[in-house]
């Protein structure tokens, strides 16, 4: 799921690629089996599915959220997408956000239908905010509407025992 560095990137000091978060319920051979037909694209009905620099569709949250409906898994003729309720994608939030530099808000929070998001009192008054990810669903729905956009997203280990 990682992306590669690219040297630009890391003269620039940008160490860590960005994922590429492909559509809930994408198989795990999903680069070799979808067939770059746009049929996902054109079946999500909020808009998030694009293309990645391959040609190959990913999710971008900062757009809007996943409603978890399962219209891409729907439309997708290979199966390179399969139906899905939730994915191992979770949010955090960067330093950019206003909240950790002093200023109040708690945008994320608001929009955040599963209560993972919430804020915790610090010193001076300020409070900051912290998501658990036992309830965040990785939907994006805190993205979108962050002023900062200071919500980024992670592929959660597995949880194998």
């Amino acid at each position: 799921m990682q992306d590669q560095i690219s040297k630009r990137a890391f003269f620039r000091g940008k160490l860590k690629a960005a994922i590429s978060l492909r559509p809930p319920g994408a198989v795990e051979q999903f680069a070799e089996l979808c067939t770059r037909c746009d049929a996902c694209l054109t079946a999500c009905p909020t808009g998030i599915i694009g293309r990645d620099p391959e040609g190959l569709p990913k999710v971008d949250l900062s757009n809007g959220a996943c409603l978890f409906c399962g219209e891409c898994a729907e439309a997708c003729e290979p199966q390179a997408i399969l139906p899905a309720t939730s994915w191992a994608i979770r949010a955090k939030v960067n330093a950019s956000c206003l909240s950790f530099n002093g200023i109040m808000c708690r945008t994320c929070e608001d929009h955040c239908d599963h209560q993972a998001i919430h804020f915790h009192l610090m010193t001076r008054g300020r409070s900051v905010p912290t998501i658990d990810p036992d309830r965040c669903t990785g939907c994006g729905e805190c993205a979108a509407p962050c002023p900062s956009q200071s919500i980024q997203f992670y592929e959660q280990p597995s949880q194998r025992g």
